[in-house]
C-alpha cells in the first residue's frame, strides 16, 4: 500500500509518499480502507521532532490522527462493526492514518455521521474530540456561561465555537478581522480582533478561556477570567493551577483522548444540523507536504483534508 512516512525529523521534505506493508489487526481492532484523513498542528510537531519528549515512536513514522473509511476486515472480538460498515475516528497512538490502510480500535472509532461524505467526515475527529473535552470534561462548561476562545477560526476553535453554542453558552472569540464574518456566523456572540485588540482591556470576568494559541496570548488570559473559573490549553507546556493561583483560577491542559461514545454524539449533532464540520482545503494525499507547510502557517480557516482514494 502507500503511505506518507517520515524516515527522519525535519521540514516537509522528510515527508515520503512511499510503499509500506500492510498493517493486519489484531483482536479487538479493525483494519480500515482510509478514504480521507487531514492535517493537525500534531502532524507537523511530531514530524518536526517537537513532540520527541512526549511521542518518541520509532522509525519510520506514519503520520495522521484522522480518519474516515470502510472496515476492510476484522480481528476478534469485535462486535460493533462488521465489513463495509463506514466509520470515522481517531486511533489511540494519534499516528498511522496517512494511509491506504490503517488499523484502529473499535473503541476509538464511531458510526461516520450519515450527512457527510468521507473528506468532510475525516475532518471532524480530533477538532471535534479536542473541543468536546475541553470545554465539558476539562472545563466543566455549563449553560449561561461564558468562555472565550483564542483562535476560534482554526480546527479546533471552530468546532468549540459550535459546541460552546449547543450548551447555551456565551462565546467570545478572537480573530483576525478577514475571519470575523466567519467566527460570527459559526454563532459567536462577539468576535475580537487580536491584531488590533487587546482582549484583556475588552473583555472580563469570563467563566473559562480556551487557549489555542500558548505563549503570550495565555499568560495575558489569566487575568479576564473571574474567581474560580478556568484557563484550559492544548498547548505544552500545560498550565497548572499554581500558575493561574495569582488570580484565584485554574489552569487545566488537555490532550485529546479517542472516545467512541463522545463521536456518536458529536455524529448526532452533525446529522441534526447543529453543528457543521469547516474543510478549508482538500489535497490528495501524494501533495501532504504542501498541506503541511500550509497547515504550519497558522492560516487556516477549519480543517485541511487529505484524499486517500
Amino acid at each position: 500500500m502507500k503511505a506518507v512516512r517520515i524516515h527522519s525529523y525535519g521540514e516537509s521534505d522528510v515527508l515520503l509518499y512511499e510503499d509500506a506493508p500492510l498493517p493486519r489487526p489484531n483482536a479487538g481492532e479493525m483494519l480500515i480502507r482510509v478514504y480521507a484523513t487531514t492535517v493537525n498542528p500534531l502532524d507537523w510537531k511530531v514530524r518536526a521532532g517537537y513532540m520527541r519528549s512526549m511521542m518518541d515512536f520509532p522509525m519510520p513514522i506514519t503520520l495522521g490522527c484522522d480518519l474516515a473509511g470502510i472496515v476492510e476486515s476484522v480481528g476478534t472480538g469485535v462486535t460493533d462493526f462488521r465489513v463495509g460498515d463506514a466509520i470515522y475516528g481517531m486511533p489511540q497512538a494519534e499516528i498511522g492514518m496517512y494511509a491506504e490502510y490503517a488499523v484502529v480500535r473499535e473503541s476509538d472509532v464511531a458510526a461516520k455521521p450519515r450527512s457527510l461524505d468521507f473528506i468532510e467526515a475525516a475532518s471532524v475527529p480530533v477538532a471535534a474530540l479536542t473541543a468536546w473535552q475541553s470545554l465539558f470534561e476539562v472545563g466543566g462548561l455549563t449553560p449561561g456561561q461564558t468562555v472565550l476562545i483564542h483562535g476560534a477560526a482554526g480546527g479546533v476553535g471552530s468546532m468549540a465555537v459550535q459546541l460552546a453554542k449547543t450548551k447555551g453558552s456565551r462565546v467570545i472569540g478572537t480573530a483576525s478581522a478577514s475571519n470575523h464574518k466567519f467566527v460570527s456566523d459559526l454563532g459567536a456572540d462577539e468576535v475580537i480582533d487580536y491584531k488590533t485588540t487587546r482582549f484583556e482591556d475588552a473583555i472580563k470576568d469570563v467563566d473559562l478561556v480556551l487557549d489555542l494559541i500558548g505563549g503570550e496570548t495565555r499568560e495575558r488570559s489569566w487575568q479576564v477570567i473571574k474567581k474560580g473559573g478556568t484557563l484550559v490549553s492544548t498547548v505544552p507546556p500545560f498550565p497548572s493551577d499554581e500558575d493561574g493561583a495569582n488570580y484565584g483560577v485554574n489552569g487545566k491542559g488537555i490532550g485529546v483522548q479517542p472516545s467512541a461514545e463522545q463521536l456518536r454524539a458529536i455524529a448526532t449533532l452533525i446529522d441534526t444540523g447543529k453543528l457543521k464540520p469547516l474543510v478549508d482545503k482538500v489535497l490528495p494525499l501524494s501533495e501532504v507536504r504542501q498541506a503541511h507547510d500550509l497547515s504550519q502557517s497558522g492560516h487556516v480557516r477549519g480543517k485541511i483534508a487529505l484524499q486517500v482514494r
